[in-house]
């Protein structure tokens, strides 16, 4: 008697179930995706932070140390076993910043570090550049080796037009 009416289905066809398998598939590969570049991102700055506390530490040796020579590359490189495997290493170069135009043995100046930091990301070199002052005193030695008056004094200022000898600005 009641064959000619239908009765009411429940659930899913099966278009609807691989419309909706095919929406999420995209959704997880998005977050996926998402989830690999926030890792290498993670790991690159990790070894930026190790870079970098690395380097505040040499600078802080190469500050405090002497007799180093001056306007030479000295550099090294930090066991890979001692920071995670990563290779690193260093370069410094010691020039005098800041000198009196007369500077003579004993006479104090303003000596720059410039210290590169470079590490290896794979096959990629990366680097970052510290740079430190620091005061020392002109040795003999120094002016042997061409450290001197000469060397820094074209960092200095010029003297003001009509301003009596000795006047910088």
């Amino acid at each position: 008697m009641n064959r000619g009416l239908r009765t009411a289905q429940r659930g899913f066809t099966l278009l609807e179930v691989l419309v909706a398998t095919v929406i999420m598939a995209i959704a997880v590969a998005g977050l996926l995706s998402a989830l690999s570049t926030s890792l290498r991102n993670a790991a690159r700055l990790t070894d930026y932070d190790r870079a970098a506390l690395l380097g505040r530490q040499k600078m802080d040796e190469l500050i405090l140390s002497t007799g180093l020579p001056k306007l030479t590359l000295i550099d090294g490189v930090w066991d890979p076993a001692e920071n995670g495997g990563l290779h690193l290493g260093w370069r410094a170069e010691f020039t005098p910043f800041e000198m009196l135009p007369q500077a003579g043995p004993g006479s104090p100046y303003l000596e720059r570090i410039e210290l590169e930091i470079w590490w290896m990301n794979g096959d990629t070199r990366r680097t970052m550049s510290l740079e430190g002052f620091r005061r020392s005193v002109l040795t003999p030695e120094d002016i042997a080796a061409g450290v001197g008056p000469g060397i820094a004094s074209g960092m200095l200022p010029a003297p003001l037009p009509g301003a009596p000898e000795g006047l910088q600005q």
